[in-house]
């Protein structure tokens, strides 16, 4: 019986690590975004909390009021409020969210304008 000899040559294979690097403007973007989703969360938050009627004599809840207030100052009496018992539909609240959500997307698309397009 013939033995085979299998040689094998080993070459050096070469492993870059490369990071890709965002630019300036989507790092500006991605802080953009997360900013106007805090807000609209904060927001989100306070409609479901007055919805549900909780109680504003909880902290975390009266938390959320105060934080969101400031956000939702201008755009109370644009529409009427309806009432359900302890709970209320606050449309100050709706119309803030899609604002700051409009406001968001366009600084943050501001910040990406002269990219080039893949």
């Amino acid at each position: 019986m013939a033995e085979e000899i299998h040689t094998t040559t080993e070459e050096p294979v070469r492993t870059t690590e490369t990071r890709a690097r965002a630019s300036g403007g989507t790092v500006a973007k991605r802080v953009v975004y997360y900013i106007g989703g805090f807000i609209i969360a904060i927001i989100a938050l306070r409609f479901l909390f007055l919805i549900l009627g909780a109680n504003q004599g909880s902290g975390f809840v009266d938390f959320i009021y105060g934080l969101s207030g400031i956000f939702v100052a201008p755009f109370v009496g644009i529409f009427g409020e309806p009432t359900f018992g302890v709970s209320y539909v606050e449309t100050s609240s709706i119309v803030a969210i899609v604002v700051y959500a409009l406001i968001t997307v366009g600084i943050g698309k501001l910040f990406t304008l002269n990219r080039p397009v893949n």
